[in-house]
């Protein structure tokens, strides 16, 4: 098999030329080439006039090796790497102890999956509900202003990506393709078969739920164990005296204990009390750089039009998105952040007496706003220095504020552009709507946000407009607060992906500081799996 890259065409190719593309690239007969398959499907948007598709494809020829060395010379044709999956272990014949997973987010069930395909039978612990019911729970919030803290949109089946734009790319390295593992067993779990080979597939909120719920139904046919409910409020760590610490068990809220010398903790960004508990027992926690600031909204046809102009609404083309970085002049760095096409503004909070943006697409990306994070990258020794869990504190100051500026009722404090250029408050809204739910109160955004944030955000968004002309728009509307981007804290592991100084305790995924967004947290689930079974034998 081959593998050609970088193979253009029009954006209304017809279908026919894609074949008639590859055998001349090739340089081969329309017989001789065999089969072939799209591999990846993207897009050069950098001339607006002639959009181009670029393509990766996987094509079968008669006499490989004749082309090959025809071709030794172009980088543009390679051999296909192998991506298929394989399994680095299997269980040993008698298991006495079965490893835990604390979370269900995109990291917890792909680990407790492979570790199931390998014939673990994981125990699956998770303190939110089922996500049918998580999902009630979600919209209690975001329609009747009713936080239930133990489900909400960071905690629950499926974790905090269930309420997102469902993305399922990512830069990190991936050698071992585990990313199109993750993406294969998706697909096999209700995705659709198009996130194998779109550049920046998605999947969104009410497609997520389905593919969980498979997810789920895999796991425990294959002797795997899902407990909903189910708090960890303690680890039993042995230590025997020796400076030498081992998890033996996991001590649940109703006072029972599991015993297992092999925990997996996937518990997500926002699983603060765990942290707390985490730092209580002794486990190496350090605090990590994050970033806070708000939501924007524009108009979605505005963002079609700079990104695609003639050519915006191709259905290949979808709702155009948008990346975005300025270097502000007082040192600081705004960035776009998990942005939503046709999407909405949702209420993410987890903690009474708090208010918490994000933004949640569906997969047809249908809604009349796009929005974005704005957001200020902030560090430990500069902005929260005061030891492992400040960061917490930073993001809970700011949250409470929001909540208390919104109103006390969940309603989240918004602002025009125009306004918050100016440094007046917002009196009432203009064209765009807000979609956050369960309201909005016009007002000042700079009362919930650092100062150097808001002189931050104040230069980037007319820099940003110079790149997207209409990013500042008077109009546009602000939501705050943003404080959820990433993990505030890291529980560093070795390369044997144990904590460092608590044997059998597996820090994991975007809670642990260790990914950010689903296909990396479910990249990084399989490889602690495979870290957990190589690792099974010798403790």
């Amino acid at each position: 098999m081959l593998r050609i890259t970088e193979l253009r065409l029009p954006l209304d190719h017809p279908e026919e030329e894609l074949r008639e593309a590859v055998v001349t690239r090739l340089g081969v007969s329309s017989a001789d080439l065999l089969s072939f398959s799209v591999f990846r499907r993207a897009w050069d948007a950098r001339k607006k006039s002639a959009i181009k598709l670029v393509y990766t494809i996987d094509a079968e020829v008669r006499d490989e090796a004749r082309v090959r060395a025809r071709l030794k010379d172009d980088r543009h044709v390679n051999p296909s790497p192998n991506t298929t999956y394989k399994f680095v272990a299997r269980v040993p014949e008698r298991v006495e102890k079965r490893p835990v997973v604390i979370g269900t987010g995109p990291c917890g069930f792909m680990c407790a999956l492979v570790l199931a395909q390998m014939g673990f039978r994981p125990i699956v612990l998770e303190r939110g509900r089922v996500v049918r019911e998580r999902t009630k729970d979600t919209w209690g919030l975001w329609r009747r202003g009713v936080l239930d803290p133990t489900s909400n949109a960071q905690f629950g089946e499926g974790g905090a990506g269930t309420f997102s734009d469902g993305k399922l790319h990512s830069g990190i390295s991936d050698p071992h393709h585990h990313g199109r593992k993750v993406l294969t067993e998706f697909v096999k779990a209700g995705a659709p078969d198009e996130i194998l080979y779109v550049a920046k597939p998605h999947i969104g909120t009410f497609r997520l739920v389905t593919v969980v719920e498979n997810v789920r139904a895999e796991i425990e046919a294959l002797g795997g164990e899902y407990r909903f409910g189910t708090k960890v409020v303690d680890l039993d760590i042995e230590d025997d005296g020796n400076g030498k610490r081992h998890v033996r068990g996991v001590v649940l809220e109703d006072g029972s204990t599991i015993e297992t010398d092999h925990v997996v903790l996937a518990v997500g960004h926002s699983a603060r009390d765990t942290f707390e508990m985490l730092l209580a027992r002794g486990v190496t926690i350090i605090p990590k750089p994050f970033s806070i600031g708000v939501r924007i909204e524009h108009p979605q046809s505005l963002i079609d039009r700079c990104m695609f102009g003639p050519s915006a609404g191709n259905p290949i083309l979808g709702a155009a998105d948008y990346h975005i970085v300025h270097h502000a002049s007082n040192g600081r760095s705004v960035y776009s952040f998990c942005m939503c096409p046709g999407g909405t503004v949702v209420a993410a909070t987890s903690e009474p007496g708090c208010v918490v943006t994000n933004g949640m697409s569906q997969y047809s990306r249908a809604e009349r706003n796009a929005n974005a994070g704005i957001v200020v990258g902030i560090t430990p020794d500069e902005d929260f220095p005061g030891g492992p869990l400040a960061g917490i504190a930073f993001q809970r100051q700011w949250e409470a504020k929001a909540f208390e500026v919104g109103g006390g009722t969940y309603a989240a404090p918004a602002q025009r552009v125009g306004d918050f250029l100016a440094g007046r408050a917002s009196t009432s809204l203009g064209d765009v709507v807000p979609s956050y739910k369960p309201g909005v109160t016009p007002t000042d955004l700079a009362q919930c946000l650092p100062e150097f944030a808001v002189i931050a955000i104040r230069e980037a968004l007319q820099a940003f407009d110079k790149r997207i002309p209409g990013f500042a728009m008077a109009d546009a509307v602000m939501t705050g607060v943003e404080t959820r981007t990433s993990s505030p804290i890291r529980i560093p592991r070795g390369e044997d992906y144990q904590s460092v100084n608590t044997r059998g305790l597996y820090p994991a995924g975007e809670g642990a500081g260790f990914a950010g967004g689903i296909l990396s947290a479910g990249v990084d689930g399989i490889r602690v799996a495979e870290a957990l079974a190589l690792n099974f034998a010798k403790d």
